[in-house]
């Protein structure tokens, strides 16, 4: 994969600026729901340095090792974490520091480090409702309109995701759909 300094190239190109705004979108989806870590795991600093480090690379620095050393700490501090909800808000940040290096192939499992804590904060919001789907349903919607014309052009780059088991899969898919779509259905995912 060849780098340049404001691009970067595998199977299409991206550009820094694409990337500022994909880690955008998903470091305001994980800033949402880092409360839930922190009241699960007071003292744990891993998942919030990884939002910081997020948003110094939104802020216009270059993408360094902070943020993969960030990323993986926050994902470290998920597999730990007591429970669904703080596991998913954990991951969210790991995933907002990584997405400063999002790969540029036509893969569709990269859906997911564009869209998956938008995900996960719509699942938390089940959760936090007694499973209620009508709220991952309203927080999708919110996810809908926070994504950006240069957010959506990105994600059709790659392929849709192909499904997968778990909620936030599901719920990826859902939301992967309204963007590619450019509209909110009322479909219930």
């Amino acid at each position: 994969m060849a780098q340049h300094a404001d691009t970067v190239s595998g199977d299409f190109d991206l550009t820094m600026n694409e990337l500022r705004v994909v880690a955008w979108y998903v470091v305001q989806h994980a800033e949402d729901v880092l409360p839930v870590f922190e009241r699960a795991v007071p003292g744990d600093p891993r998942p919030r340095a990884a939002i910081e480090a997020a948003w110094t690379f939104v802020n216009g620095a270059r993408r360094t090792r902070l943020q993969r050393v960030t990323s993986l700490d926050a994902h470290r501090a998920a597999r730990s974490a007591p429970g669904e909800a703080a596991r998913l808000a954990a991951r969210s940040a790991g995933d907002a520091a990584s997405a400063a290096y999002l790969h540029p192939i036509a893969q569709a499992s990269q859906v997911g480090h564009i869209l998956r804590a938008a995900a996960s904060v719509a699942h938390i919001g089940e959760l936090a409702a007694g499973g209620d789907p009508a709220a991952g349903d309203a927080l999708l919607e919110r996810s809908w309109r926070r994504a950006t014309p240069v957010l959506v052009d990105v994600l059709r780059r790659y392929p849709p995701p192909t499904g997968g088991s778990s909620r936030v899969a599901r719920l990826t898919g859902v939301l992967d759909q309204h963007l590619r779509a450019g509209v909110w259905g009322s479909g219930r995912p």
